[in-house]
């Protein structure tokens, strides 16, 4: 079984002596770097490269190639040995491509000398980078594991090495580059297609299909990546509504998925057409299997594996996946809730008969009649009971394996995916705001995904409306609701690249401070808490303008004359306190943002109790019905049109005393800086 990784994740290597293939679509340098304990790389002789492409356990490409198979003995490697990096760059100075962002995405797999494969990883995310740290093969505690690195550089080889800790990294850059040069001097033709058993998934399409959707291929296919579909998750805004905020419990029925083509096309060299085939795949070729578990035996259901929905790509494959665990869990307990409505409904009708006849209340006919309509009640719900104990297994233990599996952005903030954690290159397609689960499977949880960019802006629920009576403390409950709000921030801020997404705070009595702190402290903010009726004004005022703005350049066809400087990032505002300092015009323009802010990249996240807000009476309806309403405690007011469910929703909160948002949010300041640089 191939275990197909995603960046950070690991795998053991149960051989030692492995190939690892790299398969680009375009000619690039391959190589390998050996390490310490520390990280550290001891010299030149410690690199593998097309110039010296031998050293002891290792052996790479003499030249730049689409195709590549590095050869590992991990038995033969020096004893100070303890990682091994595989490298991937772009060859230099010969014309081709100079950056990977318009490359098909490279795919490296680890195999055993069988060939059959062990670990694999699609390299997403690069832009601008020409040289990528691929993937890193470590021994830890006496044996040896596989890690997905995917680290770019835009400064290439030299940049590559030289944070590998070499010292004369530029110099062996250059001798790499001059090997490789005469390499292509030699013209060495691409090898020929891989059989399709052997062929894999190396795009990264930024779309998904649906678990129960088929590929969408073009008859009398040519081997084009066709334009695949996009569907609507249950619970994303068009599915899931908050009945509290203003909704109906179930408005309609789920929401169809929308179409939204999105093809990834190969750019060509100046002046040449685009061509929207994918590099090396076979004519008419279905879309990749996902990982599969070994067959079950009879009678027993077959393992879960991470992934093993349909997508292009791993994220794509978790997300479906989620998705369908999402609807096998409604769809179970709709049909425990069936049967247990039809027994009751049954032994009803069983009793009624038994009473309506006066004969039957004579003697001990109507005790036996009773007792046998309550045994098969029980009889029934014990069956239906047993059939959702069984499912629910099943997907527990599916749960189990996807959790450890996703990537930061499906993540919970206790996920070990954290502390690998890395400023992406692109924005994922989803993100997670919460857990839901259901009454009859409180130790099963469904991560809750909404689609990025958000359609919808955010309400943070401090009031106590329809929550527990203990949380009666209002300041506590307010408190909470601004630390839930500052962890969608900083989760949002987390996922996207760098520069792509801004974050402004208006707080008008400060009373969120100290929830605020980690935010202002790491300078991730676009910059300090707006204070007071001025501070208010201000920030609204100008999202507003932005707003009115880039609707005008997207109108008139003139996105290239907008402002100088103009910021094109997402932005976020948090709102808190209100209604507090916000007067008429500034309501007004928070149901602007509200309304039209999310198609044009400003959305709104409000920590708010709406019976503080209820003295501007219906006028704000159309604001709270625009929101989605989220609570900083666990809280059963999510509404499913779809099966008719009120799913309880669980924020993603920060574990207490956990030090991983104050890491994350350190990295995403300094990847602001580097970019402004």
């Amino acid at each position: 079984m191939t275990a197909e990784l995603v960046r950070g994740q690991n795998h053991p290597l149960s051989e030692v002596r492995l190939e690892v293939r790299v398969s680009a679509g375009k000619p690039i340098v391959a190589g390998a770097t050996l390490s310490d304990e520390k990280g550290r790389v001891h010299g030149v002789e410690w690199v593998a490269h097309p110039g010296a492409p031998t050293l002891p356990g290792l052996e790479v490409s003499k030249q730049a190639a689409a195709d590549h198979r590095l050869a590992f003995d991990l038995d033969a490697l020096p004893d100070a040995v303890h990682r091994v990096s595989v490298l991937l760059a772009l060859p230099t100075g010969v014309g081709g491509p100079v950056r990977f962002g318009v490359v098909a995405a490279p795919f490296v797999a680890v195999t055993g000398l069988d060939g059959s494969e062990v670990a694999s990883y699609t390299i997403t995310g690069l832009d601008a980078e020409s040289a990528v740290v691929a993937l890193e093969v470590y021994r830890r505690q006496g044996a040896w594991k596989v890690r997905a690195v995917g680290q770019g550089y835009a400064g290439g080889l030299a940049e590559l090495l030289a944070d590998q800790g070499l010292s004369e990294a530029r110099q062996l850059a250059a001798r790499i580059n001059e090997a490789v040069a005469q390499g292509l001097a030699r013209s060495v033709a691409a090898p020929p297609p891989r059989p399709s058993d052997a062929d894999r998934s190396r795009q990264a399409a930024t779309s998904a299909t649906g678990p129960d959707q088929p590929y969408p291929g073009t008859p009398g296919g040519t081997g084009d990546i066709p334009p695949t579909v996009q569907p609507s998750s249950p619970y994303d805004a068009p599915g899931l509504h908050g009945a509290s905020a203003g909704q109906g419990s179930h408005p309609g029925g789920l929401a169809q998925p929308d179409p939204a083509p999105v093809t990834q096309p190969t750019v060509p060299a100046a002046g040449g057409p685009v061509d929207y085939s994918h590099p090396r795949r076979q004519p008419a070729a279905p879309p990749p299997p996902p990982p599969t578990a070994p067959p079950a035996p009879p009678g027993q259901p077959a393992e879960p594996v991470a992934g093993d929905a349909t997508g292009w790509s791993m994220e794509e494959r978790l997300y479906n996946q989620v998705w369908g665990m999402f609807e096998d869990l409604a769809r179970t307990t709709a049909a425990y809730r069936s049967a247990v409505d039809f027994a009751d409904s049954r032994m009803e009708q069983e009793l009624d008969k038994v009473l309506s006849d006066p004969r039957s209340r004579i003697g001990g006919q109507g005790d036996a009649a009773r007792e046998a309509a309550q045994a098969k009640h029980a009889h029934l719900v014990d069956q239906a009971r047993a059939v959702l104990d069984r499912d629910l297994a099943q997907l527990t233990a599916e749960a189990e394996v996807v959790e450890p599996a996703l990537p930061p952005a499906f993540a919970r903030w206790d996920n070990p995916v954290w502390h690998g954690y890395r400023v992406p290159m692109e924005v994922p397609m989803a993100l997670r705001l919460g857990d839901l689960h259901l009454p009859e499977s409180e130790g099963l949880s469904i991560p809750m995904l909404v689609r990025l960019p958000l359609e919808r802006g955010l309400w943070i629920d401090s009031g106590r409306s329809g929550l527990d009576e203990s949380f009666a403390d209002s300041g506590d409950l307010r408190r909470l609701a601004m630390e839930s709000a500052v962890a969608h921030a900083a989760r949002l801020l987390a996922v996207y690249p760098a520069g792509d997404f801004t974050v402004h705070a208006i707080d008008p009595a400060g009373s969120g401070a100290a929830a605020l702190a980690p935010l202002v402290r790491s300078g991730v903010l676009a910059g300090p808490p707006a204070a007071g009726a001025a501070g208010v004004s201000e920030v609204l005022a100008r999202l507003t303008q932005r707003v009115d703005l880039v609707q005008m350049a997207l109108r008139g066809g003139a996105t290239d004359s907008l402002p100088p400087g103009f910021d094109t990032a997402e932005q976020l505002v948090i709102v808190n306190d209100f209604p507090h300092g916000f007067d008429d015009r500034a309501v007004t323009q928070l149901r602007y943002l509200a309304d039209e802010g999310p198609a044009v990249g400003v959305h709104l996240m409000m920590v708010a109790d709406r019976e503080d807000a209820s003295a501007y009476g219906p006028l704000l309806d159309p604001l709270w019905r625009s929101l989605m309403r989220l609570t900083p405690v666990p809280d059963d007011h999510l509404a499913d049109p779809w099966v008719g469910h009120a799913w309880t929703y669980e924020p993603s909160l920060v574990p207490p005393g956990s030090q991983v948002l104050q890491q994350v949010l350190a990295q995403v300041a300094e990847a602001r800086r580097s970019w402004k640089r």
